[in-house]
């Protein structure tokens, strides 16, 4: 097993720079996931990892080796890619072994290796099917054992459940997980998808326009985001957003817009004085609101009005227009609401976040 390093990696297509000083550091036997919009920079980085993307500059270390000038075969790495890459004319058998063979394995290696990886990903029935005789979810464990054969030092996976559908991903998100338990080898993951992250990350980085945004653990990035655009990005219905206008004195401060205002909490306060007389962003995600009752602060309750109902099974999503702002509510199965409704709702004040207007760094 091996650590990777990333020191300052950058890199350039002609005039644009879609790698941005990148430094991080992949522990050994982590499973580290990269995760942002299309265009982030993520699988740049992962491909100058592989060798199948020159560095503009900066270093790639694998272990305690540069490798910046190794070809891809010398890395000791398997990457797993979107499109599965199997040879349709090979059965599951020879596509595992393939690369084994090429690498002038014996036979008698080869065969245990891939029986063992068959067992691991429980295909063994399939060892001599076509791959047009498989499901995708089936091609999709191909690919993990032909990578799974090579006994590398590092997996990289380049969006590997993109194309199975949404029951399928599910399921797949937890074989990987379970493998990566078994396997115990670093793993380095590309996806735009935030669900994937938070549930098969040991750390996530979020990246944004090549550059890093903000690294931690799942819950660390979700509970805490350094700026609007994590906090954005991390949640599903994501994150709901105000400009404010904070007023009042240092110890009895407000956030308000027209239409929507609430007292801010003590421990809130005292990192809010420098902004008293200024705008900033609120925000607070959907399952920090519920419908106020009697027992909540006055201060911390506004009203909406229901303009659309999305029944999930175990929440209801309530769409509200606020005076002139959009927020979504996600609240209990049982809530009996109907659009035109005009309903009162708290909001939980451990859980509300405020940002810079002008940086969008977390206040």
């Amino acid at each position: 097993m091996a650590r990777v390093l990333l020191r300052s990696l950058n890199k350039m297509f002609d005039a644009t720079h879609v790698v941005k000083d990148v430094n991080l550091e992949i522990r050994d036997k982590e499973f580290l996931v990269l995760v942002g919009p299309s265009g982030c920079g993520k699988t740049t980085t992962l491909r100058m990892v592989a060798g199948l993307e020159s560095i503009s500059s900066g270093e790639v270390l694998i272990g305690e080796t540069v490798v910046n000038d190794l070809p891809p075969m010398d890395r000791d790495i398997a990457m797993v890619f979107q499109n599965y890459a199997l040879y349709p004319h090979m059965s599951v058998y020879d596509n595992m072994a393939f690369g084994l063979k090429m690498r002038k394995f014996e036979r008698a290696e080869i065969g245990k290796r891939v029986q063992a990886a068959a067992e691991i990903l429980g295909i063994q029935n399939l060892l001599v099917r076509k791959p047009r005789q498989l499901s995708g979810g089936q091609r999709q464990r191909v690919a993990l054992g032909r990578a799974i054969v090579r006994h590398p030092r590092v997996f990289l996976f380049d969006e590997p459940l993109s194309n199975l559908d949404a029951k399928l991903r599910v399921q797949m998100r937890v074989e990987i997980k379970k493998l990566h338990n078994r396997l115990s080898t670093t793993a380095i993951y590309v996806t735009h998808d935030q669900v994937e992250a938070m549930t098969l990350g040991d750390r996530v980085v979020v990246m944004r326009d090549g550059v890093v945004q903000q690294v931690g653990e799942p819950l660390e990035l979700y509970n805490s985001p350094a700026n609007r655009f994590v906090a954005g990005f991390l949640g599903s219905p994501g994150m709901n957003f105000a400009a404010v206008r904070v007023s009042g004195e240092k110890d009895s401060l407000r956030a308000h817009k027209p239409g929507f205002g609430i007292e801010v909490p003590p421990e809130l306060a005292r990192r809010l004085a420098p902004y008293i007389d200024k705008d900033v962003t609120i925000g607070v995600r959907p399952e920090d609101l519920r419908l106020a009752n009697g027992s909540d602060a006055a201060g911390l309750c506004f009203e909406g009005t229901v303009e659309v109902v999305e029944k999930l099974g175990s929440e209801i999503l309530l769409d509200l227009q606020v005076g002139d702002q959009t927020m979504v509510a996600a609240v209990e199965p049982n809530v009996r609401a109907t659009r035109g409704d005009k309903l009162r709702f708290a909001l939980r004040p451990d859980r509300l976040h405020f940002f810079d207007a002008a940086s969008e760094v977390a206040i």
